[in-house]
């Protein structure tokens, strides 16, 4: 090899050294602001991993709709979890992690439901389905649960509220709501799937007093 050979070789290897550098400096500076509650830090790393992670999944899943329901939860979890992160370890490994971890539960559970339905298939099952008639003391408790439901949504930060409404009160399409707020299909989901836990954690010690 020539003299330029070898010098055009050594630029290349520095040049992809440095870019390599700033990618993980770019990518610690986001973690470090989504920390910090930036969503929309935390919304670049979700654009920028999602397919890769999407792919893990869908070889788990082979489910289109499940795969990308599990991606949008591993980032939700991921997102709330960032406390935990160690920035020593690689963000694409803790996140493959998480999304390998609700593989394997979505996959227990789909097993778990199988079995009941094979049950339920051969008479097992009868006595939940066969002469069940409405309780109109059980619509009351549904029309109460659903007050519940309704005053926790009412004392969600704006954020929160605003995307739920659109979503699960108003049936919005991903498509408009990302279209509203000013991000991508991908970072609505995400942001409705933050406000579902949101409420979620609103409820649970709600419903938790009446057991």
């Amino acid at each position: 090899m020539t003299r330029k050979g070898k010098d055009d070789k050594q630029m290349e290897a520095a040049a992809y050294s440095a870019n390599s550098d700033w990618v993980v400096a770019e990518e610690e500076a986001l973690i470090r602001a989504a920390r910090d509650g930036d969503y929309a830090s935390f919304e670049k790393l979700y654009e920028r991993y999602r397919t890769t992670v999407y792919r893990f999944v869908y070889q788990m899943i082979h489910k289109q709709d499940e795969a990308e329901d599990i991606t949008q939860e591993a980032f939700v979890r991921a997102f709330q979890n960032l406390h935990r992160f160690r920035e020593q370890a690689k963000f694409t490994t803790w996140i493959m992690r998480i999304a390998m971890n609700l593989c394997t539960d979505k996959v227990r559970m789909t097993q778990r439901r199988s079995a009941l339905e094979q049950q339920e298939a051969a008479g097992a099952l009868d006595w939940m389905t066969i002469g069940k008639v409405i309780d109109p003391l059980a619509e009351i408790e549904i029309d109460r649960r659903a007050e519940l439901v309704r005053n926790a949504v009412a004392t969600l930060p704006d954020h929160h509220r605003n995307v739920l409404v659109l979503r699960d009160f108003e049936d919005r399409e991903y498509s408009e709501i990302a279209e509203m707020l000013g991000t991508s299909v991908g970072g609505a989901k995400l942001r409705v799937l933050r406000a579902r836990r949101a409420l979620r954690d609103k409820l649970a010690p709600l419903f938790e007093e009446e057991k």
